[in-house]
């Protein structure tokens, strides 16, 4: 490659970087510097213009991909879930639940942050519902200001590694293509497969002991600190009878609970795709939405969900498929009932529909057509940006960029563990100033070929599963990074006014210690991430 391409390589990096820093929008600050420096490179006889031919077919292959047809549907599911009040009742029963102990109220709010994880996974949301409840009270009740806002933004981001996430089925997405790529290039013209569902079973260890890391932090705060996270009188969280309050608290947890063992159980237990399980949970969050809406008549909603564990139990023993020569009376039995038990769920879910175009939010819209419109917002956001990066990415690689790049992980001294912890660093220090979905699209196209062709020891490459597990962690910390953690923002927004800015960097400063000893963890046990896949997929 020439020294010409080679500055026209950085020179397009840093461009591209320094457009985003500066708030121009993503997909056109990818798509616009890509094409510029395409037209540049031609002008200057580096660049050869008719590779961008080939940008209609990569347009094409994305909006034709069946994994990313998982993205509006988990966010579908997201939206409805925060419109239908879960995480409030959630939060006031746990903070009841925990907060006689000492640091209970911290306790509560990461617990619920791991189920409105599993079952959301929209950061902004959780953080914001979990700052308007939850930190008056912890205030309120003597709590660390800095504890107390570090608990919330880092709680709120566990939708991030905790599956089902829209990070992991991105990552999953760039992941697939680039390990393929890197068979190709070492000669497996017969190419393995990694998919979102491995990478979800993957990361669900490592994000279960994120959790556990949070709260042992918590708990170690509250025995050193015990006056600034206090414990609250037991009679002024639980007034009254304590079996019905118990109860209640069962009940607020059985609907997200069901709802996690649908979505994630289907996809970890092979019943379903991503796709698949992320439209299960897109009907569960209408019907939980309509029965959250008036739990009394609900009888076709309940019916509904129970419909849908008797189609999942079916599905689990029995062949539904009707192209077969013959087909045993059992299997016909199985048939017949899973035909009737759809019929039973789809009046549930044309009940939950109704209910929640009857319901209105509180500008006079409509719950449902509310939530269409955010969806629609969000995915629009994703696919526009991943068509962006298309762009930008081709034109990287019609410079050689991939050569150039690959070169130079090879070349460095300490091989493996050097590129390894060089990819690492420079995510963790772009997570400072750039969102995830930029590092995403900026830098696991680049990258993640290169380092999955790298041994880790003699004759064994690197496993894209450890790899994806180990960049999503660390996308995590993007969002509670200063200056620019979604996170941090979504927070500030709507904190009281005696919570200032430093307060919630200075809370989030341990919360980013403990992602990164997650990531060290990782790194001398893979098998934290690698174990689960390897026994669900037998790989």
């Amino acid at each position: 490659m020439s020294l010409s391409a080679e500055i026209m390589v950085l020179l397009m990096f840093l461009s591209a970087i320094g457009f985003l820093i500066m708030g121009y929008p993503v997909a056109f600050t990818l798509a616009g510097t890509g094409l510029a420096f395409a037209l540049l490179g031609s002008l200057m006889g580096v660049f050869d213009i008719s590779i961008l031919t080939a940008f209609p077919q990569r347009i094409f292959a994305i909006m034709s991909s069946e994994v990313l047809v998982a993205v509006p549907l988990f966010v579908f599911m997201g939206v409805m879930l925060e419109r239908s009040k879960v995480a409030e009742e959630l939060l006031d029963n746990m903070g009841r639940a925990f907060g006689s102990r000492p640091g209970g109220l911290a306790y509560s709010v990461t617990v619920v942050g791991a189920l409105l994880a599993a079952s959301t996974g929209i950061v902004g949301a959780t953080v914001v519902t979990m700052g308007l409840l939850s930190l008056p009270t912890m205030l309120r009740r003597g709590y660390n200001i800095p504890f107390s806002c570090g608990t919330i933004c880092a709680s709120g981001t566990l939708g991030q590694i905790i599956p089902p996430s829209i990070v992991l089925v991105l990552l999953g997405d760039q992941l697939s293509v680039a390990f393929q790529n890197a068979q190709y290039a070492m000669g497996n013209y017969a190419p393995d497969t990694v998919s979102v569902n491995d990478l979800f079973a993957g990361a669900l260890l490592p994000g279960l002991m994120l959790v556990g890391m949070y709260l042992v932090y918590q708990f170690g705060f509250a025995a050193l600190r015990p006056q600034e996270a206090p414990a609250v009188p037991a009679d002024e969280l639980i007034s009254g009878d304590r079996k019905a309050f118990y109860k209640q608290l069962a009940g607020t947890l059985f609907a997200p609970l069901i709802l996690i063992v649908a979505v994630l159980g289907s996809i970890l237990g092979g019943l379903a795709s991503p796709t698949e399980a992320a439209s299960v949970g897109a009907v569960g969050a209408i019907m939980l939405a309509g029965y959250k809406i008036n739990p009394k008549g609900a009888k076709w909603i309940i019916a509904g969900a129970i419909s849908l564990f008797g189609l999942f139990i079916i599905t689990w023993f029995f062949d539904l498929r009707m192209q077969r020569d013959v087909i045993p009376l059992t299997d016909w039995i199985a048939i017949g009932a899973a035909l009737v038990l759809s019929a039973i769920l789809t009046i549930g879910i044309l009940v939950g529909v109704w209910r929640t175009l009857q319901e209105r939010d509180e500008d006079g819209t409509p719950v449902l057509a509310s939530v269409g419109r955010s969806t629609v917002q969000i995915s629009s956001m994703v696919f526009v940006i991943l068509v962006g990066a298309a762009m930008f990415s081709l034109v990287f690689r019609g410079f050689d960029g991939d050569r150039f790049i690959e070169d130079f992980l090879h070349n460095l001294p300490g091989g493996t563990i050097a590129a390894m912890l060089l990819v690492m660093g420079v995510m963790f220090l772009m997570g400072f100033f750039l969102d995830f979905l930029e590092i995403i699209f900026i830098v696991v196209p680049i990258v993640a070929p290169i380092l999955l062709q790298m041994e880790v020891a003699p004759g064994v490459t690197m496993s894209p599963v450890w790899l994806g597990v180990m960049m999503g962690i660390n996308l995590q910390t993007s969002f509670l990074t200063p200056p620019f953690g979604f996170a941090l923002f979504y927070l500030r927004g709507v904190a009281p006014k005696e919570v200032k800015t430093t307060h919630i960097y200075l809370g989030v400063a341990p919360f980013v210690a403990i992602q990164v000893l997650a990531l060290v963890l990782l790194w001398f046990w893979p098998q934290i991430a690698t174990w689960l896949p390897s026994v669900l997929y037998e790989k």
